[in-house]
């Protein structure tokens, strides 16, 4: 058995996150045959938030400041949350059935469970300024990337 050398690899929601990644290598080369240009884009968003909500997990837990780790938790819930609206895609676009999502759609379930009480755990924010400072943060998000038609670099 490997040794643990970091605290985010002890945490149940990283080693489901990485369970999840699992079941979309699976589904990915399923999928490799129907790969077509109307496909490529949602597999590789897919593929991104689900890189995203482990690394957003892992970069979380090794942060000491709790408001800053909930911030990290929060943008792992919703990478993870985008994974489900991917999978949704993947069927609406008839590249699967329902049933073959079924699977990745409970890790997923569990997974937003898992990183909502993280959330709930580190970010003493009242509800109310959180909301508040989620959609300033969001709005600061999107005025970024549409200046100039791209990222603005800081």
């Amino acid at each position: 058995m490997p040794t643990t050398l970091f605290d985010h690899e002890k945490l149940d929601v990283y080693k489901l996150e990485l369970e999840f990644i699992s079941w979309l290598t699976d589904l990915f080369d399923e999928l490799r045959e129907k790969k077509t240009a109307r496909l490529a884009e949602v597999l590789e968003q897919l593929d991104r938030a689900s890189l995203s909500q482990l690394l957003n997990t892992a970069e979380g837990n090794g942060k000491r400041i709790g408001q800053l780790r909930a911030r990290f938790f929060d943008d792992a819930r919703g990478s993870t949350t985008e994974c489900a609206a991917c999978l949704d895609a993947l069927v609406a676009k008839r590249a699967c059935l329902p049933n073959r999502t079924e699977q990745g759609k409970a890790i997923l379930v569990r997974i937003v469970s898992m990183l909502t009480k993280l959330v709930d755990r580190f970010d003493d924010t009242p509800g109310a300024e959180r909301a508040q400072e989620s959609r300033t943060s969001s709005s600061r998000r999107t005025r970024t990337r549409t200046k100039m038609g791209g990222y603005e670099h800081g």
